[in-house]
């Protein structure tokens, strides 16, 4: 790793032949990717969320056990952390780290759950577990509680927890010193909605959830104080007449609040909405290829110039240029990155 230069994070499917977690420098004038290091020392680490301070980095093992896994990332390689932490749940998909704990989504037994983080950084054993309860009207995909995503909440008060088997968000607090977690509030979106994942605008007062079974972006209201969430309008995120199945999959808030990204898995695209200066009406205005096949994931660099796409099934990270007055992006580079899941940068 050169000193000072920004760096990029892949998760990948090692299962599907992926090389586990990949480190990456980025190039500040192109915004290229040049793999460093890799390591497979963790079943398939399919989501990655990095320390505050970026020497740590937490990975989900998206395994039918389910673990979490920490790794040193100050020097080229990632490096493994002691051994990975069960989380008491299956096929975790999704983490956060907040207030000294790793807090995680499992899709297939449907909790989240909470873990202290040790000093030399590993993740310690569950302290907090909350069962989701509930399904939505998708035999298939709703016939029981799918915890997809965490997210701290902008001031770090709260946790919201996105289902995609319940078509609900739920608000719940951490104990920072106990690690319990306990649900306050519990938010219904549109019945067969899916929702997926969850991202806020700059400014705090809205939150944008991206739907996988109706391939849509519902807009809410987030009070902040009072832990409460709100939607207030659900718009398209295909454009009109689009053939064959969507599924969105990640998005992406601009750090300057005038446009939302998302991820379409099936179209293989990156739908551009614009905001409006209140951030409450978003308006699809282009899709874009992704530059692969199955975009799984997709990141924005800190100052919005860049999106970074994961593309699953084409095995590659593809980055773009954003034009900064239509926040459209252009293709610019892309580099193999086998069964990629995950991007993240530092």
């Amino acid at each position: 790793a050169r000193p000072g230069a920004r760096r990029a994070y892949i998760g990948s499917f090692t299962s599907a032949g992926g090389r586990g977690v990949t480190a990456a420098d980025v190039d500040a004038r192109t915004g290229a990717l040049t793999p460093t290091g890799s390591t497979g020392a963790v079943a398939d680490p399919s989501f990655l969320a990095l320390r505050p301070d970026a020497a740590v980095l937490y990975a989900v093992s998206e395994t039918d056990d389910g673990a979490v896994a920490a790794f040193d990332v100050t020097g080229p390689a990632p490096r493994l952390i002691g051994a990975p932490e069960p989380v008491r749940g299956s096929a975790p998909t999704h983490l956060a780290y907040t207030a000294g704990h790793v807090v995680a989504a499992h899709y297939g037994s449907g909790a989240v759950s909470a873990q202290p983080v040790r000093p030399d950084g590993a993740p310690g054993p569950v302290t907090g577990l909350v069962r989701h309860r509930g399904g939505g009207p998708d035999p298939d995909r709703q016939a029981a509680p799918h915890a997809h995503q965490v997210r701290p909440a902008p001031d770090g008060r709260f946790l919201l927890t996105v289902d995609l088997g319940t078509d609900s968000v739920r608000v719940c607090a951490l104990d920072a010193g106990t690690g319990a977690l306990t649900v306050r509030a519990e938010t219904a979106l549109r019945p067969g909605s899916g929702p997926r994942h969850l991202a806020f605008h700059p400014s705090g007062g809205h939150a944008y959830v991206l739907g996988e079974l109706a391939p849509t972006l519902t807009v809410c209201r987030w009070d902040g104080r009072a832990g409460t969430l709100e939607p207030v309008a659900e718009v398209p995120v295909r454009p009109a007449g689009a053939a064959g199945p969507g599924y969105p999959s990640a998005l992406a808030v601009s750090p300057d609040g005038r446009f939302v990204w998302a991820a379409v898995r099936g179209d293989d695209t990156i739908a551009v909405l614009e905001l409006d200066e209140g951030g409450e009406r978003p308006r699809l205005v282009a899709a874009v290829p992704s530059g692969g096949r199955w975009p799984r994931d997709l990141a924005a660099d800190p100052e919005g110039r860049r999106l970074y796409v994961a593309n699953e099934r084409s095995g590659d990270v593809t980055w773009f240029d954003v034009d900064p007055e239509t926040g459209v992006p252009s293709r610019t580079g892309a580099v193999a990155a086998p069964a990629a899941s995950c991007v993240v940068l530092a």
